[in-house]
């Protein structure tokens, strides 16, 4: 049986971080083979890309970022699904049009270079109110030049600006607000919308 292709992007502090590790381990407990990644990737083209944000902008990112998604597929999640697992990956398409476009990239120009990319079979967007999101991150610190005070109100309003672009460019979206539901809320929502689909009549991933 294929297998479950679940991402999961949303603004800095939304609670990403937090959320995979619990999903997965509920899909586990459920009898799931699951399979825990993110982007960029832990390989050489995602380590770059997630380490060096300074150096690197607008077009010369999304490009590397596109690189090493299409690298992290072939190599890591194509491999995964074939196996059956549950693939959950944190960050992906839906994060590029979003940072990418905030970094001066026009966003047609960012669905084109992601166009030929696996479309995932749920694409969760997780966000919280940008206060509550400034808060964390002041909190946590910041992960990258794309973090920083001021910086939750674009990406939410972004997150919801682009809600129609990722349907029509068949991202099926699943919203969860962390600001009003705990991570445990949040996973048991996740667990029966992904039950759902893993009940249909060929299995998930297309």
């Amino acid at each position: 049986m294929p297998g479950l292709f679940i991402t999961v992007d949303g603004p800095g502090g939304a609670g990403k971080s937090t959320l995979l590790p619990l999903l997965g381990a509920a899909l586990e407990e459920a009898g799931k083979c699951v399979h825990l990644t993110r982007e960029p990737s832990a390989g050489l083209l995602g380590r770059t890309a997630r380490e060096r944000t300074a150096d690197f902008h607008g077009t010369a990112l999304a490009c590397l970022v596109a690189a090493d998604r299409f690298h992290h597929l072939t190599e890591e999640i194509e491999p995964a699904l074939a196996r059956g697992h549950i693939v959950l990956c944190d960050r992906y398409v839906p994060s590029s049009y979003v940072l990418q476009a905030l970094d001066g990239v026009p966003l047609d120009y960012v669905r084109h270079l992601n166009a030929p990319a696996r479309r995932p079979d749920l694409a969760v967007i997780v966000t919280a109110a940008p206060h509550l999101l400034e808060a964390r991150l002041r909190e946590r610190g910041a992960h990258s030049r794309f973090e920083h005070d001021g910086s939750s109100a674009p990406e939410v309003r972004m997150y919801d600006d682009l809600a129609d672009v990722f349907a029509v460019d068949g991202f099926p979206t699943f919203r969860v607000d962390t600001g009003e539901f705990s991570p445990q809320a949040a996973v048991q929502a996740i667990t029966c919308h992904a039950g759902a689909l893993l009940s249909r009549p060929h299995g998930g991933s297309r």
